[in-house]
């Protein structure tokens, strides 16, 4: 045909081509883009893919997301049941077509359909009146729906939407309400079950028609084994199985995660799958809920109804275990809704370990340098130790270890507040939003607000620091410090290179991890060190003030446990200590995981300095007990021992001299190791200490002291005083009076061993002592001390 003859065909068939084209242009615009857009229920799932937590839709249904994977018996069974030439038509079957307008013509009723699977998968999807006409539509539809979609997709489609009766949609759905499990795991009995629902869900529904149901099954199974799909034992067996009751609960094992999942998602304003593979290890999660559980079941008692636990993997941050509260909706007094592990609480003590290593980073201390714990007073702030005791000073490791308050704000005040809080923040805490000036000092006390999720991520990312600084060279990377992630398909930050920058050095951190195995472990945890196949651990615990919360982190090479034990609603209870509630289950906890060796000493990156081993500061030359120690290369820095003297001593070492009244050359010299009065009265108390010789009585005219250089006024020795009564009839104070030769001196007064509290050139202190005999000392900056007995009188008796 030339050009010219089939240019005037087309003139003379205009209208039919553009007819023509314009209903293949229907055709192929006439499939919707997506075919199903019913709400579905979030699923979350573990790293493997076994089902955790679901929820159901937001239109009352049982719906999971759609998948492309089918187990291939669901795929056989179906097709043998609902479409056995599915493999070979293209949407439509003429065959059985025909078969089903003979079968209704001779019935003089609806018999049978003859809709394929994909003209299925059109009806379910339109959800329109079943007539001849939307029939035809589906047969038009679904040969376009053939052009478009595989028949793998076209299976899954239909395995995805299905009704499987009542209000359970899709196959996957149907596995876990009816069976308990997911779809892969079925026996070929209970696929055939699951494959017939489809055809009448409303009819054969499990719990009702029993007798309809298994006989459909039983032929369905009959047709698998005749078309040599299963053999005649799998089918004799196949028909032994039992049949499904009522619809099952589906599992519950992370509810607080899929919260959190469903919240992201809302917030995120995604259109994507509800469907997410999450970084949990499913058999862990159910080992670490079962260990809150039981041990929540003793707390309760004591009226604390919560708690919850979180456990990291710290090479890449994901979490392993996500046990947000105690689950148990059905007790409102538990708060089950509430996800403690993303609330703001009180992290009480768990941030005086970056103190620690903050300030070793910066060189401000060594690892034992002694920090004084005296009673202490800061701008009105007056911090206590738990116990309430005092040890005068303490080494800075043993006081992380003991978890005392007061050498913590004394190292906060040193480090100042302000670059505490900015690094908190470099270091991925975002809760503390307040400018530094609203936490202050109590801040390295749990005066802010976190949340376990960030309180672990910190720790994880200092595990990481240290853990990479070997396989860097010496280097850091910031993208290792980064929060916990719980998606299983999240990127991993990258945005910095390797750098000698960090917030942390990895020799500080090490020194950080070394203190906190000294936390001395609750029960049966105590003789840990005594066996060596006992797995090593830093951590920490904290206290809230009020009792509210209870924390315990613990951090090794590979994981990182965060507990958290207390009440949701703030209610703080007698015993509710970090050690005693949160402690057991980290422990309990860390058994489940296996963990292997410890963090290598990064000994290239530090430096070697000659400490004091009594103050833990450099060495002067005057320290006699020495020792040498890898420290933070920053430890070089660090202050030089101001706690040795040279004192000079008569010839009997009993008394202080001076050269006005001892020849030099029957002098002693000695290094002597003095604490500040106020340290070393509570020091003394704890620790050996060798107070300093008195001066020598020849001595006291040549330093202008022939008497002592402190006297007490009132009261005098071995006296018998009254305390005052006020006019309207409460205890008064008697006023208390010393006086010291030099006017700047500074007084410390203890009444019966008890701290009262300094003076400063006006050495008066009102006290209200009880009735009976009492001991005031007063001790100068000095050393000097001088003390007196006294009686108080009661008025009633004497």
């Amino acid at each position: 045909m030339t050009l010219d003859k089939i240019k005037t065909w087309s003139k003379k068939r205009k209208w039919w081509l553009i007819a023509g084209t314009i209903m293949l242009i229907a055709y192929y615009c006439c499939l919707p883009r997506q075919l199903f857009t019913s709400p579905t229920s979030f699923v979350l799932e573990d790293s493997n893919g076994d089902l955790l937590n679901a929820t159901i839709a937001t239109d009352g249904q049982w719906r999971f997301p759609y998948t492309e994977h089918v187990p291939d018996k669901f795929a056989k069974c179906i097709i043998a049941y609902e479409d056995k030439r599915f493999r070979y038509h293209w949407g439509v079957d003429p065959i059985a077509m025909a078969r089903a307008i003979k079968q209704n013509l001779g019935g003089h009723k609806v018999v049978s359909g003859g809709s394929t699977l994909t003209m299925q998968v059109i009806r379910i999807a339109r959800n329109k009146p079943r007539t001849i006409w939307q029939k035809m539509i589906e047969a038009v539809l679904a040969t376009r729906l053939e052009f478009a979609a595989s028949k793998k997709k076209i299976i899954a489609l239909y395995a995805a939407n299905a009704p499987f009766g009542g209000n359970v949609v899709g196959l996957e759905a149907a596995s876990w309400r009816y069976y308990g499990r997911k779809a892969e795991q079925l026996s070929w009995g209970e696929m055939a079950a699951l494959a017939v629902l489809p055809n009448s869900p409303a009819l054969v529904h499990p719990g009702r028609n029993r007798q309809t149901l298994m006989t459909k099954r039983n032929q369905l199974l009959q047709k698998l084994w005749q078309n040599k799909t299963i053999d005649k034992s799998t089918y004799e067996l196949a028909k032994l199985e039992p049949l499904p009751d009522q619809p099952l609960p589906l599992p519950q094992y992370a509810p607080h995660l899929l919260d959190r999942f469903r919240s992201d998602y809302q917030q995120q304003k995604q259109s994507g799958e509800t469907r997410i593979k999450s970084t949990l290890d499913a058999s862990l999660q159910r080992n670490v809920t079962d260990i809150a559980t039981r041990y929540h079941a003793t707390y309760k008692a004591n009226g604390i109804n919560n708690a919850a636990v979180l456990v990291l993997d710290v090479e890449t941050g994901n979490a392993l275990a996500y046990v947000g509260n105690i689950y148990n909706p059905a007790d409102s007094e538990l708060e089950s809704h509430v996800d403690i592990i993303q609330a703001r609480r009180s992290p009480g003590s768990t941030l005086k370990p970056v103190l620690y290593a903050a300030m070793l980073h910066d060189g401000l201390i060594l690892p034992h340098t002694l920090i004084p714990d005296i009673p202490t007073q800061i701008a009105g702030y007056s911090p206590q130790n738990f116990d309430l005791g005092y040890d005068g000073a303490v080494p800075a490791s043993r006081a992380l270890a003991r978890s005392l308050n007061i050498p913590a704000v004394r190292m906060l005040q040193i480090y100042r507040y302000e670059r505490f809080h900015t690094l908190l923040k470099q270091m991925g805490i975002t809760t503390l939003n307040k400018p530094s000036d609203h936490y202050g000092l109590s801040m390295i006390l749990g005066g802010g607000e976190t949340t376990l999720w960030e309180m672990c991520g910190m720790y994880a990312s200092m595990a990481r620091l240290l853990l990479h600084v070997q396989q860097y060279e010496g280097k850091y990377d910031m993208d290792d410090i980064h929060p916990p992630n719980y998606k299983q398909e999240a990127a991993q930050p990258s945005e910095y290179g390797l750098s000698k920058n960090t917030p942390l050095d990895a020799a500080s951190i090490w020194w950080t991890f070394e203190a906190m195995t000294e936390v001395m472990r609750p029960g049966e945890e105590l003789l840990w060190q005594q066996f060596s196949s006992t797995q090593r651990v830093a951590w920490k615990t904290g206290t809230s003030f009020g009792f509210r919360d209870g924390w315990a982190i613990g951090v090794t090479p590979q994981y990182v446990v965060g507990v958290w034990v207390g009440n949701a609603d703030g209610e703080g209870r007698p015993g509710l200590i970090g050690v005693q509630t949160a402690a057991p289950i980290l422990f309990d906890v860390f058994r489940q995981l296996r963990t292997s060796g410890w963090f290598e000493e990064p000994a290239n990156l530090m430096k070697k300095v000659e400490v004091c081993r009594k103050s833990g500061y450099r060495a002067s030359e005057l320290c006699e007990d020495k020792d040498s120690i890898l420290v933070p290369a920053a430890g070089i820095r660090a202050g030089v021992c101001p706690y040795h003297q040279l004192v000079h001593l008569d010839r009997t070492g009993k008394y202080r001299v001076t050269e006005a009244c001892e020849s030099p050359q029957y002098m002693l010299h000695k290094s002597w190791f003095i604490l500040p009065p106020s340290q070393e009265y509570y020091y003394r108390s704890k620790n050996y200490y060798e107070a300093l010789p008195p001066y020598k009585p020849d001595c006291l005219a040549s330093l202008g002291q022939e008497k002592a250089p402190m006297e007490l006024i009132y009261p005098r020795p071995n006296a018998r005083i009254f305390v005052p009564v006020e006019i309207d009839g409460t205890a008064g104070q008697a006023i208390f009076t010393a006086t010291h030769r030099n006017t700047a001196a500074k007084i410390f007064w203890t009444l019966d061993n008890d701290f009262i509290g300094s003076t400063v050139e006006f050495h008066q202190m009102a006290l209200h002592p009880k009735p009976g005999k009492h001991t005031i000392t007063l001790v100068d900056e000095n050393g000097e001390r001088i003390s007196c007995d006294f009686t108080v009188l009661d008025k009633n008796r004497d």
